[in-house]
């Protein structure tokens, strides 16, 4: 139990300083509120509208689906550097993991996800 000593002590000093880091300016910083520091800021000038109207789901959802697929794909990078050594169990391993990924790529197709309409 004293190996990790050293570990708990690192741990909490971390979340000590991170309570601090993220508590101190609220305690420390000024404020004084206004109402020229609640309007709308565009580059040093006055806005010609307020930005109105929603923005449609579907670029969310293709953002969200881009970033979820590319997240995946850079696991490949690894393996394919460790191929010859990982062997067949490495490579059903992938297999195993890209299944996966294709299947969830069929499944955002039978959502019609990536429709545009």
């Amino acid at each position: 139990m004293l190996e990790y000593i050293a570990i708990i002590f690192a741990f909490l000093f971390a979340i000590g300083l991170c309570a601090l880091l993220l508590g101190l300016p609220g305690v420390l910083a000024p404020k004084f509120p206004s109402e020229a520091k609640s309007k709308p800021f565009e580059c040093g000038k006055e806005p010609f509208s307020l930005p109105g109207g929603n923005m449609p789901v579907h670029f969310y959802i293709v953002a969200m689906l881009f970033i979820v697929f590319d997240v995946e794909l850079v696991f490949l990078f690894p393996w394919a550097i460790m191929f010859r050594k990982l062997g067949l169990f490495g490579l059903t391993e992938m297999a195993v993991f890209m299944g996966f990924v294709v299947l969830g790529f069929f499944y955002v197709l039978k959502k019609r996800a990536l429709e545009w309409e």
